[in-house]
């Protein structure tokens, strides 16, 4: 098992410059992580600084309110991949979720899946802002939305990942869709105790500190 290939190398804050971009590229081809996670404004600087290399590209859209309409979320996606994302995570809309909006909740998934089409999707729950059964309920959803994964956090709430929700989120899309994790995940030892409860990816700003097993005080 190669932790490295579990690992979405990320950098979200509204105040990463462009050299902080080009630096978090280094690492990632440096340890050979699956991707790097960046703002949307950034894919065309991590496009052009990875290069030739393995990393792919991650981005995250309607972030981190997913409060916007879904044509904004739609667009943003759809450029993304044009500039050269390989993946896209979403924001869920939490409030039509509170609101028990489950088809406009559907809908908006649906729609941004359908117009990335092959482009794997990530939709995130926020699970800090969601019941026991509101996390189920969103699973169910991004099933029926034809979404790739369920990802825990954006990172930017008042808690990021927990292992009892992600437990519920395996058992509620089984094989049906991947799990990603993230938010707070800052030591390879977390990282593993994730991937043994089903985790399929991990979204961290700590990943050169777990592949040098150091401890690390960065937040994500």
């Amino acid at each position: 098992m190669e932790l490295n290939q579990y690992l979405d190398h990320t950098l979200l804050s509204a105040s990463a410059s462009e050299s902080d971009i080009l630096k978090l590229c280094e690492e990632a081809i440096k340890y050979n992580f699956y991707s790097v996670c960046v703002n949307s404004c950034y894919v065309p600087i991590a496009k052009q600084a990875l290069g030739r290399s393995n990393v792919k590209i991650c981005t995250v859209v309607g972030f981190p309110l997913g409060a916007m309409s879904t044509e904004a979320k739609v667009y943003e996606a759809k450029k993304a991949i044009e500039q050269g994302a390989s993946e896209i995570d979403m924001v869920i809309n939490i409030g039509r979720m509170k609101s028990q909006n489950h088809v406009a909740v559907l809908k908006d998934i649906t729609d941004v899946k359908q117009a990335i089409g092959l482009t794997p999707l990530k939709v995130i729950l926020e699970i800090s802002e969601l019941s026991k059964n509101e996390i189920v309920k969103a699973c169910e959803i991004c099933i029926d939305a034809k979404a790739d994964f369920v990802k825990t956090s954006t990172g930017f709430s008042k808690s990021g990942a927990t292992l009892t929700a992600v437990k519920i989120m395996r058992k509620t899309v089984r094989d049906h869709l991947k799990i990603k994790a993230s938010g707070g995940i800052r030591d390879a030892e977390t990282a593993l105790k994730y991937i043994d409860v089903g985790v399929d990816r991990i979204g961290t700003s700590s990943g050169v500190a777990m592949m040098e097993d150091l401890p690390s005080y960065s937040s994500y």
